[in-house]
């Protein structure tokens, strides 16, 4: 009974346990409707205890019991309450294969079976052996398959902030499940005190050497082949699928990924990417999910399901977008010596070559920081100016536009940059300058890290920005900046492959960058050409 409206529908709960095949037991805590039955499940399976339910993006699961589901909330093998070993990704296939039967034969579900997370829970819901039964309904939010590109860094950078914070979390979980609370005191006063930026790795490396997080800031993302990409079923991506993104998550190309991997498949997903950060999301979500799981577990019909055109929230109009304009934009840079003084100096042109050379130089003491966007410490909408005005920051600004102009896709920045250091990074941003303001907004931002003696070599570097889907009103102007650093988004480039990135540290260098902006290219790869980097 999920109309709006109708009358609540009384909810019973209760504890459940899985035996597996292996003698693990996971705990679980089920909610359903107390009358009536039985009825289609929902399935969550997540690191954090199951108590919490995803509730700090998700209706607690008592409200979706009442809408007329069995709601099952598991602990992963490891955590909370469950046995065993916590071992990441890596062990939820054949957990979640065994798991999905033992719902299904539960009294109070009708066999029927739907799953649904964000973040690890979107993750648990497409590992399955490749034999396994897939669910009737998938609904992953906010993950992706790549352990290098959809969790951990962007551009050849590890996500700083990000992956400490989460690192630092999943460590406290297992410092409380050992009774530990003089390390779980440790771990939290660092991310209350903000110390975990320069302390964290070593907060990992003693208190879950063995977790995900730390073994992700051991390894290169610059050497793509030493990192595991995991794979879902084929049967399972052809299910009907709903993904959730936000364009101020890191995780939305893991959405993106997913969404070209079931089509790729035969399948029809349902994609939606809206104004959402990681944490916090647009109100009308949960009744888009409801309504998601009502067609395909409620509603009896043996027709194939279509595919519906993606939906996208456009961050200017502040308004839904099903039909995206096919004309593609590109533009050119040029600069010169003052571009990295006045914001003004430095412009895009649609129509001119890219000209002139530009230096920037990075100081290790004041790195440029992050702000707004999708990896730093405070996601979303950000206001820039104050950051393009610093002398370590170059911009480049388009003319006023005489008419609506649709940029969406994923932008991509190509020009040639070398520096005297052997390391260097560029972070990029693209904004909106409305009409008439003296304001800033960021649509989108990017990194690229260069590491060793490649650096000093004048060549192309290619920078792939978050996706976005933003309009030009009559009389804006388009802006892209270019800085050093994006601290604590990323970790500071040391300047040399001898010192690790991170923390401003001693031995950290200065470093002078170079532009050449001669064959500079700025341009949108569209949403629907199927060339979206998303790995």
């Amino acid at each position: 009974m999920s109309a709006e409206g109708a009358e609540l529908i009384p909810v019973g709960e209760r504890e459940a346990e899985l035996t597996l095949s292996d003698r693990v037991r996971l705990r679980a805590h089920l909610w359903y409707p107390r009358h009536g039955g039985p009825w289609p499940a929902l399935l969550m399976r997540q690191p954090y205890g199951r108590a919490i339910a995803s509730t700090v993006t998700y209706a607690h699961p008592r409200w979706w019991a009442e809408q007329g589901y069995l709601v099952v909330v598991q602990d992963v093998r490891g955590q909370g309450d469950s046995e065993g070993r916590f071992g990441g990704f890596g062990q939820e296939a054949s957990d979640t294969a065994e798991t999905h039967a033992w719902v299904r034969a539960l009294p109070e579900c009708n066999g029927l079976l739907g799953c649904y997370g964000f973040s690890y829970q979107g993750v648990t819901q497409l590992l399955a052996p490749d034999d396994a039964p897939p669910p009737e309904c998938l609904a992953p939010a906010m993950a992706g398959l790549d352990e290098r590109q959809h969790w951990c860094s962007e551009g050849g950078a590890h996500w700083w902030h990000l992956g400490l914070g989460w690192g630092l979390q999943l460590a406290a979980l297992q410092a409380r499940r050992k009774g530990d609370e003089e390390a779980w005191l440790t771990l939290r006063r660092s991310l209350e005190e903000g110390s975990y930026l320069r302390e964290g790795r070593i907060l990992l490396e003693r208190h879950d050497p063995a977790g995900m997080a730390c073994r992700w800031f051991q390894q290169d993302p610059l050497r793509p082949d030493a990192w595991t990409v995991h794979t879902a079923p084929l049967t399972w991506l052809q299910r009907p699928m709903l993904l959730l993104g936000g364009w101020w998550d890191p995780h939305l190309l893991g959405i993106l990924d997913l969404w070209q991997r079931s089509t790729a498949a035969g399948g029809a997903p349902e994609l939606h990417i809206g104004p959402a950060s990681h944490l916090q999301w647009w109100p009308q979500s949960q009744r888009l999910m409801l309504h998601f799981f009502d067609r395909h577990l409620k509603l009896s019909t043996d027709t194939p399901t279509s595919a519906a055109s993606p939906r996208f929230w456009d961050l200017t109009r502040h308004e839904w977008q099903e039909s995206l304009c096919a004309t593609q934009h590109s533009w050119r840079l040029q600069g010169d010596g003052l571009t990295s003084i006045d914001p003004e100096s430095g412009t895009l042109k649609a129509q001119e070559p890219g000209q002139g050379t530009v230096t920037i130089v990075h100081d290790p003491w004041r790195p440029v920081p992050a702000i707004g966007g999708h990896l730093s410490p405070d996601p979303g909408p950000a206001e820039r100016s104050a950051i393009d005005q610093r002398a370590d920051v170059a911009t480049f600004t388009g003319g006023e536009v005489g008419q609506p102009v649709q940029l969406q896709g994923q932008p991509v920045l190509t020009l040639d940059a070398s520096a005297d250091q052997p390391g260097f990074d560029l972070c990029v941003a693209l904004s909106r300058l409305p009409r008439g303001s003296s304001q800033v907004q960021q649509l989108s931002t990017g990194v690229l890290r260069v590491s060793g003696e490649p650096a000093r070599l004048c060549s192309q570097r290619r920078i792939s920005l978050q996706p976005m889907l933003a309009t030009l009103h009559p009389g804006d102007r388009l802006r892209l900046s270019i800085a050093g650093a994006a601290w604590p988004a990323v970790g500071v480039n040391p300047g040399t492959p001898e010192v690790a990135s991170g923390p401003p540290g001693s031995r950290h260098r200065v470093v002078t960058m170079t532009l050449e902006l001669a064959g500079s290219h700025l341009s949108l790869i569209p949403f629907d050409s199927g060339k979206v980097n998303t790995d």
